[in-house]
């Protein structure tokens, strides 16, 4: 899907105070959202629940991230970190996430992900690194292309 730059111009402020609450399968398939979910991201909690989560990965977000994420999940960890989400209209808004999972008789049945609003200069710190992951990325991709 072609998109146009500055579709990804707009910014939803996540309101201080509100929770993001997500749930999803072990293959990442959201299985609940909250209400703040659903309104901040634009979509219907239907159009959320039976779709990948990624539904709302945003393309500035380095695959880097995603992979330390799953790493620590697989290890039986909790993982935090900024994450900035895709809205349905192609906005964005930026999140702090706990993601971790959930046992049940020492079994791993789901994920949770509870998100939570950041600073405006939190934003900032965490474009830059994420432009200078993307840009390492590419980089990479450049040497194994051309050598």
């Amino acid at each position: 899907m072609e998109y146009n730059e500055s579709e990804f111009l707009i910014e939803t402020i996540v309101p201080k105070n509100e929770l993001i609450i997500s749930r999803t399968d072990l293959k990442g398939v959201i299985t609940y959202v909250n209400d703040t979910f659903a309104q901040i991201s634009g979509y219907e909690e239907e159009e959320l629940i039976g779709n990948p989560h990624n539904i709302v990965r945003h393309p500035d977000m380095p695959k880097k991230i995603f992979r330390q994420m799953w790493e620590k999940l697989q290890n039986k960890q909790k993982w935090e970190g900024v994450i900035k989400n895709l809205r349905k209209d192609h906005g964005f808004y930026w999140v702090h996430a706990i993601i971790s999972g959930v046992y049940k008789d020492n079994h791993l049945v789901e994920y949770k992900s509870i998100r939570t609003p950041i600073t405006y200069e939190t934003k900032l710190k965490y474009q830059k690194l994420y432009d200078q992951y993307r840009n390492i990325d590419k980089e990479n991709i450049r040497r194994v292309v051309y050598s």
